[in-house]
């Protein structure tokens, strides 16, 4: 028998209607589990009950301490997370940095609640738990499973807020045909991180983003208010308006660490223009987050920054894992 830990944390996929209040996260994760998996057991645990727009970066850092210590049991195979889907790319993004095992971890969760009538949990986590068992999974990483799509944490985001699949890229390694999971790829691995210390409950990453009339003050208020790190979300393949090289290079000259990723949903940053485009940002100190968005670039950072390792040796810990 193959045996699957379910952590479950919250999400739509424990939400009940409250009437007028809202959907609210409250049922706990034995809820979840179905007695028929075949070959395979599932035990569950709640870590969380709540709604993940609700998690700090205190919040993701337990969820991963919970699948850690899952995978150091001998007796389990893989862990199933469930989670809400709108911030799952970032928990299951750090998920992948600090997964040091084999053992496959899938997130999941539901666009609709628990108790509405065409509710989509109870097949997610069934095809989560059967993604975690499958054995040419092992190696994988941290992964995503929704509506019969299996992908990598790593570069997937919530495309949209109501579809039954809401999400799109990363490496699709895994999908449902005719009742059997079929493992069409690998994601490439990268050399696992540390968990995280306590240090990165309190580690703040802000993202700014540029559009047209953008105003670089922002990027300077951020420095001020004490943030460790920004994320500029600048556009096309890593652009921004007028005056924010020289407020990137007074950022950074005050210690700041500044990443320079993009606002559009896919293609990595690829400093090419100048007069204050990627060219003049780079040059003035910040550093290209490649294909990782403004939000799995701001996890990265913030993982990064946690260690307390000195300030000039960030840029080359940071480009190792791009």
């Amino acid at each position: 028998m193959v045996h699957i830990q379910l952590l479950g944390t919250g999400g739509t996929i424990a939400s009940r209607s409250n009437g007028a209040g809202g959907a609210v996260a409250i049922d706990g994760s034995s809820a979840l589990v179905d007695t028929q998996y075949g070959n395979v057991t599932v035990g569950a645990r709640d870590v969380l009950t709540i709604g993940s727009y609700r998690l700090d970066l205190a919040d993701l850092r337990r969820i991963s301490e919970a699948v850690g210590q899952a995978l150091a049991d001998p007796n389990t195979d893989g862990v199933v997370v469930t989670h809400g889907t709108d911030t799952l790319e970032e928990t299951a993004f750090l998920l992948d940095l600090v997964h040091a095992s084999p053992k496959p971890v899938v997130a999941t969760g539901a666009q609709r609640t628990a108790d509405s009538p065409d509710a989509d949990g109870p097949r997610n986590v069934a095809e989560a738990v059967r993604a975690a068992a499958e054995e040419d999974l092992r190696g994988a990483g941290a992964l995503i499973c929704f509506n019969g799509t299996v992908r990598s944490a790593r570069g997937a985001r919530k495309v949209h807020t109501t579809a039954g699949s809401p999400f799109a890229g990363g490496t699709e390694v895994a999908h449902m045909v005719g009742g059997q999971l079929v493992v069409t790829a690998t994601p490439r691995r990268y050399p696992p991180l540390p968990t995280p210390p306590v240090a990165f409950d309190n580690t703040r990453v802000e993202i700014i983003t540029a559009y047209p009339g953008a105003t670089p003050e922002l990027l300077d208020h951020a420095v001020q208010l004490g943030s460790h790190a920004v994320v500029l979300a600048g556009t096309g393949v890593g652009n921004a308006g007028p005056g924010f090289a020289e407020a990137v290079k007074r950022a950074t000259g005050n210690g700041c660490i500044v990443v320079l990723s993009t606002r559009a949903p896919w293609g990595p940053v690829v400093p090419t223009y100048g007069d204050g485009g990627g060219i003049d940002l780079v040059e003035a100190g910040a550093i290209p987050s490649m294909d990782l968005n403004p939000f799995q670039a701001r996890i990265l950072t913030a993982v990064l920054l946690s260690y307390g390792k000195p300030r000039e040796e960030f840029p080359a810990l940071f480009e190792s894992y791009l």
